[in-house]
């Protein structure tokens, strides 16, 4: 019986040679490598979650209606699931520290981290009421040493600084999302009469909450925008700072606009003058077509833009309040200049060093809740607030410590500029615009996670880019 006996041709991956090119390192097939490395890819990013789980986690509960669940901040409010997430975030890192066995800190990253503890302590003892203070004492240490310390020692390398960065991100994405849907349905919180202000989950009585998770969304954005190299993640990150410009017009925060613009600007300055011109006139033309042309806000971001430049000549009541209580403050201080009248003093103090323009407090409403008047604790201005509880040493000890952070973040950039323009632009957003807030609210635990990523960045040892 005849076997039919069929030729194959030689092809491209049918010739002598084809085993020697499908053959890769290590005797192992090329495909078979392509599956190998995607494995081992999926591996190191579940690792990597897995070890940033509990500052992601911090960030990611946020997101829950009004700001984590609590329904005060402050520096002793009844907490949220954030600062819950936040403490678990400090236990599981002296876990890690612990079974290490190694140095922890750096001497100079323990001493800019550990400089506040002076001033908070120190005002805590000589307080007219110790007792009052102690939970002050608590929010202080965990908003400024505990959390950032535990953040810094958490990233471990360029990657995880890249992942907490695009989380804060895609927080302020999600904020912002919701925010943009409060203004266009009128469910926001109450402003000028109509419930169109965008607060995200945090509620009518956090206005600043969502302003300040999509402010450092707009600031990572733009850094990394600035910082990156030509590719898919930097178009990405021009996308998300497009995209979160509308809620944070539509926050109406007159703070986090100043503090957003100045930091943006800042960085664009350091990435060079040529790109600072282009992109500024870029920007102005785009706020000038979606606001004026558009009419995205118009009238209401008008009257709230103009507001800024009548704050000497024709101050609303909010502006009257804050310069109130900005001058008791500074009463407070000259009363006890070195250590100030103790942590959480300052609301005990105010009537008696007010003047009768203040307000008995501001109005709340809408975003779900119901009118309610908000009592004026805090000059609404972190140096201020610092220096009446804690004095002019508990003011050197806390704002010396971000100085040092910032400049360290300076001296870096030759580094690596996508981590230090996101560590400089966060910096001098919280520097600029603690001259108009101070810490309370659900947001605060957030402040606390962007002075870590930042710390990492200042105060630990990075290989160059």
């Amino acid at each position: 019986m005849a076997t039919a006996v069929t030729a194959t041709v030689p092809g491209p991956d049918t010739g002598p040679g084809a085993r020697e090119r499908d053959i890769g390192p290590h005797g192992v097939r090329r495909d078979g490598l392509r599956r190998y490395g995607l494995r081992q890819d999926v591996r190191d990013a579940a690792r990597r979650a897995g070890a940033l789980s509990p500052v992601l986690a911090v960030i990611a509960l946020l997101l829950v209606p009004g700001g984590g669940g609590g329904a005060e901040g402050g520096t002793g409010g009844t907490g949220t699931v954030a600062d819950a997430a936040s403490g678990l975030l400090v236990l599981v890192c002296l876990v890690r520290v612990l079974r290490s066995g190694a140095r922890p800190l750096t001497r100079a990253a323990a001493v800019v981290l550990g400089l506040p503890v002076l001033g908070i302590c120190l005002a805590a003892i000589t307080s007219h009421d110790p007792g009052a203070s102690l939970p002050g004492v608590a929010r202080y240490l965990q908003v400024f040493v505990l959390v950032p310390a535990a953040v810094l020692l958490t990233v471990r390398d360029r990657r995880d600084f890249a992942v907490v960065a695009w989380a804060l991100v895609g927080l302020a994405l999600l904020q912002g999302a919701v925010g943009v849907v409060q203004y266009l349905t009128g469910t926001g919180a109450s402003y000028q009469g109509e419930d169109v202000r965008a607060v995200g989950t945090f509620g009518a009585t956090d206005v600043m909450g969502m302003a300040t998770v999509v402010s450092y969304g707009v600031v990572v954005s733009v850094a990394l925008a600035l910082g990156g190299r030509p590719g898919r993640a930097r178009t990405a990150a021009l996308v998300c700072a497009g995209l979160l410009f509308f809620p944070l017009v539509l926050s109406f925060s007159r703070g986090a606009w100043i503090a957003t613009v100045l930091a943006c600007g800042i960085l664009l300055l350091l990435s060079g003058l040529r790109r600072a011109g282009r992109v500024a006139l870029a920007v102005g033309a785009l706020a000038v077509v979606l606001v004026g042309g558009l009419g995205i806000g118009s009238a209401m971001v008008k009257d709230r833009v103009a507001s800024i430049t009548q704050v000497t000549a024709a101050p609303d009541q909010s502006v009257t309040d804050r310069y109130t209580m900005w001058a008791a403050a500074g009463r407070m201080w000259r009363a006890e200049p070195l250590t100030g009248v103790g942590l959480k003093g300052f609301p005990a103090y105010r009537d008696s060093n007010a003047s009768l323009a203040l307000s008995s407090g501001s109005d709340t409403a809408g975003a779900g809740a119901g009118f309610a008047r908000q009592p004026l604790l805090s000059p609404h201005n972190m140096y201020l607030l610092v220096l009446s509880e804690q004095g002019l040493i508990g003011l050197l000890a806390l704002a010396g410590s971000w100085l040092a952070l910032l400049l360290a973040a300076f001296r870096r950039r030759r580094l690596g500029a996508d981590c230090a323009l996101v560590a400089i632009g966060l910096l001098s957003w919280q520097l600029i615009d603690f001259v108009y807030a101070d810490i309370g609210g659900p947001s605060t635990v957030l402040t606390s996670v962007v002075l870590g990523l930042a710390a990492w960045w200042s105060l630990t040892e990075v290989p160059r880019a």
